[in-house]
């Protein structure tokens, strides 16, 4: 044997790149018609070696070297027989170099264990068109290539690709040598070769055995006695989990077209450990889960392989990761094997816990009573998100669900609300449980006192609460009704559900009937005694149906809350360890009305102020929304304008301070209410100011406690001053912000510098802090009570002269379009404006 060529491999394909161009470019230039069809093939040659230089990691092994030299030589000898002229006959000495090409390009072919797939197919074009040549004067395939002789029976028949030989004429000897050395070690082999081969050979020894094996199994050249007795099955399966991905990918192709063909190869595959090694290739590259896929499918038609696919883990699991993939023949494959191994209720219950929900509902709809118990009591236990709760209820599950409740037995009933109770915790499921007509039946069941159904009640009320949160519940218009009788004669978890609906439906924006009648049904005197309720959930949820109620029902809170009641209340806010409790009952008493001066007299005694003030100071970034609203709300009713005493209250527990916190960092509701508060405070200013011409000061004050504003002495806590409390500025940036709803009183505020003992400091003031800017800019867009407030306050404004010409201009195209197309009530404000900045004369064709 000689050696091999030491060359490094890009060079040695470089060489041959070279020659095959060089014998192309002499074949070309020859007169001869065949010798041109010849250098187009070559040409071909050429483009596939510039494709494989750079594959040196895979393509750099001992036979293809070999492969490649034997082509190398073969070019040789064409050279020679073009150029010589004494050549006879050279349509068969040219077909027989051509087709000793093809055969030294097949071995490249054979030996490529690792090349890609794409690039396999090129070379293996090519192979064929090589082999299949006649020339006739021009290229013209063969119908059928020659092939060797027929296998022997005690011996494996040698891998084909149109590797047999033509006896080579003597000059070849050498060539035919180097070729035969080649392939010999393989068309040698016995079947206890290939099996030893397959079953424990190495990476390179399986390679050539698999790849032999895959292309007699191709030619058809192996039979099922010599598959059963080698056990080749098993051999392969056995063997995917160990070899590289390329031959993991021809296993699995092998497999599946021996499945194809014999049904005992299908049983072989059908075993635990053999569909385990299938599914392992479900978890690797695009291409291996497509054939794995396309394997198992095949195999599907066993009922054990859906039995034993489904407890196999992660099978399925991926098989619906792969349904909801991007690869449209694995996704389509995959849907039908789990189609069919969905004829299994476990499997369907296992899809359902991996996502994929159509088995599960249509056992639902279709399938056998103790099916569809099995599936219900499945889902009222998974733990889905809302994306399943979504998919579940588009896929139908909401109804037979409803159905099995209405119809079913006790068993099926108790299934059935449970999963509906897990479904209903998404709004589109809730609108199908409202379509569907449970609501009616849920009442009624909730009234039954047959025994048999006590253990429904729980689950019912907890479907009703969730019902209870879409306004379309509204349609039962007695289902409050019937839940407030139900209150006194459920347990506690029942009783924890109906406030909870009741309280949905008390604060639904259509539900003014509904509450009506529940004020008619003495709601709040039924709500009370809950107050002091042991268990907190009850507590906590009648306390939001106060808080709700108290909302729309002021007159019914005044007439029912007791001083007993209102000492409940506020020692819930001093003593609930839960936030959401505190701020439900500093909401009820924000809205009782500040006209009952006996609420406000029974809250001042019991502390509420400092209560309040503390908790809001004490850790403020922890502070809710809802509950600094409540406060700011409170705090309205102790800074009522006509109590200057209650006023002085407020103020010394630090009030103000916290007002003006709230109109820089409170929600939009926050920012109205502590605005109305400090106007309220404000209102009162100008008669608690200390006159800096009275000398009854015992120590002079400083020179920072006078006010240019109020043109005296003011301390916050004595004369409740905005300058002075630095109100001013919030209040403007709230005006310059883009939502108008707390416009009104921050106007409001500011108009309590601009009484009339004061009202040209307070302009200056106000135009000092860009005030002026700002109202100009909301008019447009504010209420028409805030556009009323505006144009008094720019009344004043413009009484001052300097101000009135440097703002009038600016004013005066917003006050235009007022006059034109405002409300009318605005009419006579704006045209006395229009007439103060000297403009109704011209411009009175607008009224």
């Amino acid at each position: 044997m000689k050696k091999t060529d030491s060359r490094a491999f890009p060079e040695l394909i470089s060489e041959l790149v070279a020659s095959v161009e060089e014998v192309s470019s002499i074949a070309k230039d020859s007169e001869k018609g065949l010798f041109i069809e010849f250098s187009c093939l070559l040409n071909k040659l050429g483009l596939i070696l510039s494709d494989i230089k750079d594959k040196k990691d895979v393509m750099d092994t001992r036979t293809i070297r070999k492969a490649i030299e034997s082509i190398e030589k073969e070019l040789q000898r064409v050279k020679t027989l073009i150029k010589s002229p004494d050549s006879k006959q050279p349509n068969t000495w040219i077909e027989n170099v051509t087709q000793d090409l093809g055969r030294s390009l097949g071995l490249v072919l054979f030996a490529s264990i690792d090349l890609h797939l794409e690039m396999k197919e090129k070379i293996s074009a090519l192979h064929k068109e090589f082999m299949n040549v006649r020339f006739n004067g021009s290229l013209t395939p063969s119908s059928s290539p020659s092939l060797g002789p027929s296998p022997s029976p005690s011996r494996p028949p040698s891998p084909s690709h149109g590797y047999e030989f033509i006896t080579a004429n003597a000059s070849e000897t050498e060539i035919e040598e180097e070729r035969t050395e080649i392939i010999e070690e393989r068309s040698n082999l016995t079947i206890d070769d290939v099996i030893l081969q397959l079953k424990y050979g190495n990476d390179e020894e399986f390679n050539f055995a698999l790849l032999w094996f895959n292309e007699s199994i191709r030619q058809g050249l192996i039979t099922n006695e010599w598959i059963n007795e080698g056990g080749i099955v098993l051999i392969l399966v056995n063997r995917l989990s160990s070899c590289k991905p390329n031959n993991r990918l021809i296993i699995l192709r092998i497999l599946q077209k021996l499945a194809s063909e014999n049904s005992e190869n299908k049983e072989k595959m059908a075993d635990a450990a053999s569909l385990s090694a299938l599914v392992k290739s479900l978890t690797r590259d695009t291409e291996e889960r497509r054939e794995a896929v396309g394997l198992l499918l095949d195999l599907s038609d066993l009922q054990a392989v859906w039995r034993r696919l489904g407890r196999i883990q992660g099978c399925i699991v991926m098989l619906v990761t792969m349904l909801n993939g991007d690869d449209p023949i694995a996704s389509s494959n995959a849907g039908k094997l789990l189609n069919a191994l969905s004829s299994n209720t476990q499997n369907a219950l296992h899809m359902a816990e991996a996502g994929y929900f159509k088995p599960l509902v249509h056992y639902l709809k279709e399938g056998s009573d103790m099916s569809k118990i099995l599936m219900a009591t499945a889902l009222s236990r998974m733990e889905v998100t809302d994306q399943s709760r979504a998919s579940l209820g588009e896929d139908g599950a909401v109804e037979p669900l409803v159905k099995m409740f209405n119809a079913g037995k006790l068993e099926a009933k108790l299934s059935a609300l449970n999963a509906l109770q897990n479904l209903s915790n998404l709004s589109e499921n809730v609108q199908r449980l409202i379509n569907s007509g449970i609501v009616v039946s849920l009442l009624q069941l909730l009234f039954s006192v047959t025994s048999v159904l006590m253990t429904l009640r729980e689950p019912a009320s907890a479907i009703l609460a969730r019902i209870a949160q879409s306004e379309s519940i509204l349609v039962n218009q007695d289902v409050a009704q019937q839940m407030l009788s139900l209150l006194n004669l459920s347990s506690p978890i029942i009783q924890c559900h109906l406030l909870q609906a009741l309280n949905s439906i008390a604060g639904h924006r259509n539900a003014s009937e509904v509450r009506s009648k529940m004020k008619e049904n003495g709601v709040i005197h039924l709500l009370l005694p809950f107050l002091t309720e042991s268990n907190m959930k009850i507590r906590t949820g009648a306390l939001n149906l106060l808080y709700t109620l108290s909302q729309h029902l002021p007159e019914e809170l005044t007439e029912q809350l007791g001083e007993s009641h209102l000492n409940t209340i506020v020692n819930i806010i001093l003593s609930s360890p839960l936030e959401t409790d505190k701020a439900a009952a500093v909401g009820i008493l924000s809205n009782i009305p500040i006209s009952n001066k006996k609420a406000t007299e029974v809250l001042k005694k019991s502390n509420l102020l400092p209560i309040l003030i503390s908790m809001m100071n004490s850790s403020p970034s922890m502070i809710s929304n809802s509950l600094a609203e409540g406060v700011a709300g409170v705090l309205i009713r102790f800074t009522v304008p006509s109590d200057k005493k209650l006023q002085l209250l407020a103020a010394q527990n630090e009030a103000i301070p916290l007002l003006v916190k709230l109109l820089s960092c409170g929600s939009l509701v926050a920012k109205c209410r502590a605005a109305a508060a400090l106007a309220q405070l404000s209102q009162n200013s100008v008669s608690l100011r200390k006159s800096k011409k009275k000398s009854w000061f015992c120590v002079p004050p400083s020179a920072t406690a006078f006010c240019d504003v109020h043109d005296g002495y003011c301390i916050v806590n004595n004369t409740f001053c905005l300058v002075k409390a630095g109100a001013i500025p919030p209040l403007i940036q709230i005006l310059e912000g883009k939502e108008r709803e707390a416009d009104e009183a921050v106007l409001n505020a500011l108009a309590t510098l601009l009484q009339d003992e004061i009202w040209e400091n307070g302009s200056d003031y106000i135009a000092k802090n860009a005030g002026v800017e700002a109202i100009i800019k909301i008019m447009e867009t504010a209420s028409v009570k805030a556009q009323e407030k505006a144009l008094w306050i720019l009344e004043r404004v413009f009484g001052v002269e300097e101000l009135r010409v440097k703002y009038g201009e600016s004013a005066q195209v917003v006050l235009i379009d007022l006059a034109q197309k405002g409300d009318p009530r605005l009419k006579s404000t704006t045209a006395k404006l229009l007439a103060q900045l000297e403009l109704l004369q011209f411009q009175s064709s607008y009224f």
